[in-house]
């Protein structure tokens, strides 16, 4: 055979392959293969017989793998007073869950809103994640109360002051007739230490800026304990050379702390290098409340026995008395600009301008207001009130239950009122403004609230501030 005849016939071969080669393959695939060896457009693929291969088979699509199933949890829902009726809401889309609490529900992983509503309160709503078996407990509060009740627990006896660390981690309790201090989560109200001053119990507690130092007063023994509080260990106690040591007060630089003395009617200035007391300032009967001005050249005390306001000029120890009401003044906290104080005889609120240097009252309160506060940003004052005394001895309980109140720092408008239990007296607001928490003095109890924005209370219509009255009374 000639080598034309021979490459003819394999000219034919090749061409026979390629047409059984095309048969095999299909669509886009048999076109690719026709224009990779031929200039000649290839035949409709669908007069070309198709067989089965495996190049056909590994080119199928595979079915897309089927979402793993949303795993069920369980939880567990409780509310104080119980007998609300529930109704659990999956992001998933599932139908509501319904029930009454307390009651167990299987719900979907995931997001869950919970609505929650009873015939002698307000309705609360919860959105909430679930990842595992969980259990809620809610606090319903009185319809139209806006700020939450988010826990309640037991202290020692008669908690005195209530204090937030800066970090809002843990809740301070100073026990006037326990051990000293004990220390929570607030939240919770799990206890994480209890701090033994001895025998004496301890009154005020405040803390550094930045969160490392506490320091507590003690009366009977007229001193103030310095605390570590990533340890709660004692590190020295510093007397005040005073009698029955009250409230107290750091400079700005906080090199110094002033300390108010009941009985010996005057302010013990102490240096925290080295512990010593600088000098004791005289001043009106029975200082209580302190105040130091942001230029760190001014006191302001408060005095319980007439109700006077005093200025002290850290300077040079000179003081003028600014206002006498003839009550009793008990508490001072200021802003820089305004310096608030509550008067226990005149069941009011006065204020002081420290530029213009001008008093006038701000609010009337409930019976008997303690402890004032402002809230993170100024522009809310809460007030403690203890309530009308017992005839027999303000040592028992009295015909009323004690209350917080929350007015608008600028204007006086009431804003919310809570209603607490027998004499309302220790009162904190956190420092990020989240939480407000206050102690039921003759209860041996704390209360912790979440503050809503400013907003929602300026425009809450006073809240529960006029109702609350009706339920004052036992």
């Amino acid at each position: 055979m000639t080598s034309r005849g021979k490459s003819t016939r394999w000219r034919s071969v090749l061409i026979a392959l390629t047409v059984v080669a095309l048969g095999a393959a299909t669509g886009a695939t048999a076109t690719r293969v026709l224009n990779e060896t031929s200039a000649t457009p290839p035949a409709p693929t669908a007069a070309i017989p198709s067989t089965p291969s495996a190049e056909a088979a590994v080119a199928a699509p595979t079915p897309s793998p089927r979402p793993a199933p949303v795993p069920d949890h369980r939880i567990r829902i409780a509310t104080r007073p119980k007998g609300a009726t529930v109704e659990i809401t999956p992001a998933t889309g599932d139908a509501p869950i319904t029930g009454t609490s307390p009651m167990t529900a299987e719900v979907p992983e995931g997001t869950v809103d919970v609505t929650l509503t009873h015939p002698d309160r307000g309705v609360l709503y919860r959105r909430v994640t679930v990842r595992r078996n969980r259990r809620f407990r809610w606090w319903l509060d009185p319809d139209g109360q806006l700020h939450h009740k988010v826990a309640q627990f037991k202290t020692g006896s008669a908690p005195k002051q209530v204090a937030f660390t800066p970090d809002r981690r843990e809740l301070w309790v100073t026990l006037l007739g326990g051990p000293g201090v004990e220390v929570f989560r607030p939240r919770s109200g799990k206890r994480l230490a209890t701090i033994d001053l001895g025998k004496h119990g301890a009154v005020e507690v405040i803390f550094t800026a930045d969160g490392s130092t506490a320091y507590v007063s003690q009366m009977e023994s007229g001193s103030v304990f310095e605390i570590d509080t990533a340890t709660h260990e004692i590190r020295r106690q510093l007397s005040t050379g005073g009698s029955w040591t009250k409230v107290m007060a750091l400079g700005p630089d906080e090199t110094r702390l002033y300390a108010s003395n009941w009985s010996s009617n005057d302010v013990s200035e102490i240096d925290l290098t080295s512990g010593e007391v600088l000098r004791r300032l005289p001043t009106v009967g029975t200082p209580r409340g302190l105040y130091v001005a942001p230029d760190g050249d001014t006191l302001y005390v408060a005095g319980f026995d007439a109700g006077q306001l005093e200025r002290i000029d850290l300077r040079d120890g000179s003081s003028e008395v600014l206002t006498s009401t003839g009550g009793a003044m008990r508490h001072l906290v200021g802003d820089g600009d305004v310096l608030y104080a509550d008067d226990m005889g005149r069941d009011a609120i006065f204020t002081h301008d420290l530029d213009r240097a001008r008093e006038r009252r701000f609010v009337r309160t409930d019976e008997k207001p303690n402890t004032i506060d402002l809230g993170a940003d100024g522009r809310v004052l809460y007030v403690s009130n203890r309530g009308e005394n017992n005839p027999q001895s303000y040592y028992l309980p009295g015909p009323e239950r004690g209350s917080v109140l929350a007015f608008d720092a600028a204007t006086g408008e009431p804003l919310d009122a809570i209603v607490g239990g027998n004499q309302t007296t220790g009162l904190d607001v956190s420092d990020d403004g989240q939480l407000l928490a206050f102690s039921d003095f003759l209860d041996n109890r704390v209360q912790v609230y979440e503050i809503p924005p400013y907003d929602d209370l300026a425009a809450g219509d006073g809240g529960r501030f006029g109702p609350h009255r009706d339920d004052l009374v036992k």
